[in-house]
């Protein structure tokens, strides 16, 4: 009697993990990036910031940085006999110009880092009504995983129109205006048009 409901047991286990390892698990991939680029006017509102950012703002930034270098090295000098006869104070007075030193003298790296985070915030939020549309799409089509596209291989050339790519999905799903050649392919691909707002018109010219 034990022996067989041992072989019975056993049995269920073993169904178990045939089951579980025969279930397909879905992943697709996605790049944000691609989806970013197409909201209307966003290419031109981030050149306008950002450049209006690199003149006003990182310039001042730099020009109060430089005086402010000069101002104190000038103050070192001046002061350092005095400052000599002061181990702590001497260490706090060059500690500060070495900092100021390096801000300039490391300036192109510190302005690029300014920029991106300026680009990021800017950014932030496109990323957010992308994320939660990603989520839509993710819960409606069923999806265990998702990949960002850079992960896939160096040496696969995905098509947008591959049903794991989700990228268009979002897109729509955002109604953001699709390039025309990216309509006719899905359209090919999946015999159906995809559904995005219409592209924008250009301004009519006054006469």
């Amino acid at each position: 009697m034990k022996k067989g409901l041992l072989v019975a047991a056993i049995l269920l286990v073993a169904a178990s993990f045939n089951n579980t390892a025969s279930a397909q698990v879905k992943i697709g991939y996605f790049d944000d990036q691609s989806v970013i680029a197409l909201f209307p006017g966003i290419q031109e509102k981030l050149d306008t910031v950002l450049k209006s950012y690199a003149q006003d703002s990182l310039q001042d930034e730099y020009n109060y940085t430089l005086k402010d270098y000069q101002i104190k090295d000038s103050i070192y000098k001046r002061d350092s006999v005095d400052l000599s006869k002061r181990p702590k104070a001497l260490q706090m007075a060059t500690d500060d110009l070495n900092r100021l030193k390096y801000k300039l003298i490391n300036w192109q790296q510190y302005q690029q880092q300014s920029m991106e985070q300026k680009q990021e915030s800017l950014l932030l939020p496109y990323r957010q009504k992308i994320a939660a549309a990603l989520a839509e799409v993710i819960k409606e089509q069923k999806y265990d995983f998702v990949l960002k596209q850079e992960s896939l291989s160096p040496y696969t050339n995905p098509s947008i129109t591959d049903k794991y790519n989700l990228t268009i999905h979002v897109a729509m799903k955002l109604k953001l205006p699709l390039p025309k050649q990216v309509e006719e392919a899905f359209r090919v691909a999946t015999g159906v048009a995809p559904t995005s707002a219409p592209a924008a018109k250009a301004p009519a010219k006054k006469g």
